[in-house]
């Protein structure tokens, strides 16, 4: 059933040696390709890095080494509006990309791509991971594998076939993130301190990597301070200009 391959998902980041044959590469993307797209653009491209090379430098960009070198599959999933550029020239004009709207519909498309993408790999029981560690060195990386204007990685996939199987993280709870009707903020001061004893226990529990966080302290750590600061001057120069 397919709701309960998706609330099985946990991400996996060591794989065994099989690689994914171009026909089973070709399979995932062609489904992947019929997730839901803004006005029909498809605003997306996918690089399969296969090259050992590339991908061990990929690896090294994205502080990744282990899953970019022992993956299946690597996948950069970018947002793309040159081929979009391509096709207005065809019909004697130039399309305008360069505003905050075109962003969020390309980054919007690949999510919903890689999500895809994601469910059809684990529906045929791979696993897979979504790096955003590719977003650290985006510059270098886009001259690793020739990304042009208007073409820029919003973060790798790895699938392969799990060495091991990873618990379910626990998700907030449903109360958490559904509001009806109007957006209620006054429920998180009782929803987030039982989440951070679920979290807290479920870290306890874990067979490795046990660890005493809790989800609320967590994230206060992660967003205390700016991160990739440099993104708003590398985008601007693949051309998008939050205009």
């Amino acid at each position: 059933m397919v709701i309960e391959l998706m609330k099985a998902h946990a991400s996996v980041r060591d794989y065994k040696e099989k690689q994914l044959s171009q026909e089973e590469v070709s399979e995932l993307v062609e489904a992947a390709q019929h997730a839901a797209t803004s006005h029909f653009v498809q605003a997306y491209s996918i690089i399969w890095v296969t090259d050992p090379e590339k991908r061990r430098k990929l690896g090294e960009l994205s502080s990744n080494a282990k899953q970019m070198e022992g993956a299946g599959a690597v996948f950069l999933m970018c947002a793309d509006y040159n081929r979009l550029q391509h096709a207005g020239r065809l019909q004697g004009q130039e399309i305008v990309f360069d505003r905050a709207e075109n962003l969020i519909v390309a980054v919007t498309d690949v999510g919903l791509l890689a999500q895809n993408l994601a469910l059809a790999a684990e529906s045929k029981g791979y696993g897979i991971c979504y790096i955003g560690g590719v977003r650290n060195n985006m510059e270098a990386i886009s001259e690793l594998v020739g990304l042009p204007e208007g073409v820029f990685p919003v973060y790798g996939l790895t699938v392969g076939v799990p060495n091991e199987a990873n618990g379910v993280k626990p998700r907030l709870p449903v109360e958490a993130i559904l509001h009806e009707n109007e957006y209620n903020e006054a429920k998180y001061e009782t929803i987030l301190p039982e989440y951070d004893s679920t979290i807290e226990a479920y870290y306890a529990s874990r067979g490795s990597n046990q660890k005493t966080a809790t989800w609320t302290q967590q994230m206060a750590d992660f967003l205390r301070k700016p991160r990739r600061e440099d993104l708003k001057g590398i985008l601007a120069k693949k051309g998008y200009h939050f205009k």
